[in-house]
């Protein structure tokens, strides 16, 4: 590959993350209304039933993408049909896995709610299963053609505004299952905002006709990919399900309230994903490993760097970050803090994943279920050495959050490692230059959280923090490759 491909590979991984960094600030605007209303308006016991549904519901939704989400981009780099017809397929199928669950849960829902049903209206949950993996797919094939911006529109904008919106309206209503009907109305319309774009961008299918004899060999084709995929997913809901059944539901609800807000920088990375999935297909089939080393290392330190700025300005000040959800939620910030430290050491994992599920994805499968094993008995012990210390229940919350960040942080380095063996090249997205730039940030969070009253920490010093530490960053952590995330040519 010339040198000008792999500028180009750069420039547009450089695009897809920089239109999803404002989606990121989107989402957090939009994340923030829902929390308040969810924790001031339905309270912490009413949000920790409505979690623990959600881990079910979700995890429904990723089976019946049949590992299409990250798979479709090969399929259609392979497939010699129209690329329409592809998508088609995949919709169709995804769509028969969705109807299975989706009716298997209306008529055995304990799974969903293992204290029982609160309210009938969330017995509808099972409802957003199909609009959650048609919403995957249809992102997935826009993103092979490079089409983020849907993804931003759809995920960042249509669905969290929907579900804040919804959810206020409906408390006057339905105060008793409000939260439940707002979801299912959020993940339709995100379905639309994505399917509409997707017809623009593909059209409709000429002559095709589902290949339902090909459902067998699709499915065990992309196994791997989908098994991969639920060990990515489960191992941020592994906790809330260990959680739901050892804590209160009130320490689900708080808990999950601080993995809301720590899962904002998440999305920096697997935003990445889409851009990242076609880009490394391609290479694989020039036979480039050395370019999709640097691609995993340049992406890899992007999201590094991004994510430990997010963590340092949410981190800080986290008393007053999660006071805003509720007073009820503050005990939480210990839990706060270990997630937001998670997702900075998980971000060297799913960057090597995403070349991992395609050059060696039994052995990526094994690192996921050993680290989702890992995470399990680390969960459960914290949660016994709590009961046994007799400390109080929200400490159950961090036992939790430290599991995973010891867990993703074991994932990380056992495929880092796997990947420079097989391309014969460094993976490492760690710079010393994080630490010169988290130091200033560090002291200037720590007067504004001592001298500030609440409000003026979270007005003026998350922004002071994130402040100071880009400015550092740039000045001494990115080099020419790293600024091209912000050169406005990558636009073109």
């Amino acid at each position: 590959m010339s040198a000008e491909a792999g500028s180009a590979d750069i420039a547009a991984l450089a695009r897809g993350g920089r239109t999803n960094f404002i989606g990121f600030l989107l989402r957090l605007l939009a994340r923030v209304p829902f929390l308040f209303i969810a924790g001031r308006l339905y309270g912490p016991d009413a949000l920790g039933r409505f979690a623990f549904a959600l881990v079910i519901i979700e995890l429904a939704g990723l089976f019946a993408t049949l590992g299409l989400k990250r798979g479709l981009a090969q399929r259609l780099s392979m497939d010699d049909r129209e690329p329409a017809s592809c998508v088609a397929d995949a919709v169709a199928m995804s769509l028969l896995f969705s109807a299975v669950l989706t009716v298997a849960l209306f008529l055995f829902p304990q799974p969903l709610f293992p204290s029982g049903v609160a309210y009938p209206p969330d017995l509808l949950l099972p409802l957003a299963i199909a609009p959650l993996a048609i919403t995957d797919l249809a992102l997935a094939a826009l993103a092979y053609r490079y089409n983020v911006k849907t993804t931003v529109y759809a995920r960042a904008v249509v669905e969290p505004w929907t579900l804040s919106i919804a959810a206020a309206a409906l408390w006057f209503a339905v105060p008793d299952g409000g939260m439940s009907l707002a979801y299912i109305l959020s993940n339709y319309a995100a379905m639309i905002a994505a399917l509409v774009p997707l017809l623009k961008s593909y059209g409709l299918p000429r002559g095709w006709t589902p290949r339902l004899r090909e459902l067998g060999p699709l499915v065990r084709t992309n196994l791997p990919l989908a098994v991969a995929d639920v060990m990515e997913w489960g191992s941020r809901r592994l906790d809330i399900a260990i959680l739901g059944l050892f804590a209160s539901p009130a320490a689900v609800g708080v808990y999950w309230a601080a993995q809301q807000v720590a899962s904002l920088p998440q999305k920096l990375k697997t935003s990445f994903e889409p851009i990242l999935g076609p880009v490394i297909t391609r290479n694989l089939k020039e036979g480039n490993l050395a370019a999709i080393a640097r691609q995993v290392c340049q992406v890899g330190f992007w999201i590094t760097a991004a994510q430990a700025g997010i963590a340092l300005a949410l981190g800080i000040p986290g008393e007053g970050v999660m006071g805003l959800v509720g007073p009820a939620f503050v005990g939480g910030t210990g839990a706060l803090a270990f997630l937001l430290a998670a997702e900075v050491v998980a971000a060297t994992a799913v960057v090597s994943e995403a070349a991992l599920v395609y050059v060696a994805r039994m052995r990526n499968l094994m690192i996921s279920a050993v680290a989702i094993a890992l995470q399990a008995i680390l969960t459960v012990g914290g949660i016994m050495l709590v009961r046994k210390l007799g400390l109080g229940e929200l400490y159950n919350a961090a036992a939790a959050a430290a599991a995973l960040m010891l867990s993703l942080g074991f994932a990380s380095l056992a495929k880092a490692r796997l990947l420079s063996g097989i391309l014969g090249e460094r993976i490492n997205n760690w710079r010393w230059s994080l630490v010169w730039a988290a130091a200033p940030a560090v002291v200037l969070g720590w007067v504004a959280t001592r001298y500030m009253p609440e409000w003026a920490e979270l007005a003026f010093g998350i922004p002071a923090i994130l402040s100071v530490y880009m400015a550092m960053i740039w000045r001494y952590g990115f080099g020419p490759e790293d600024r091209v995330l912000f050169r406005k040519s990558t636009l073109k």
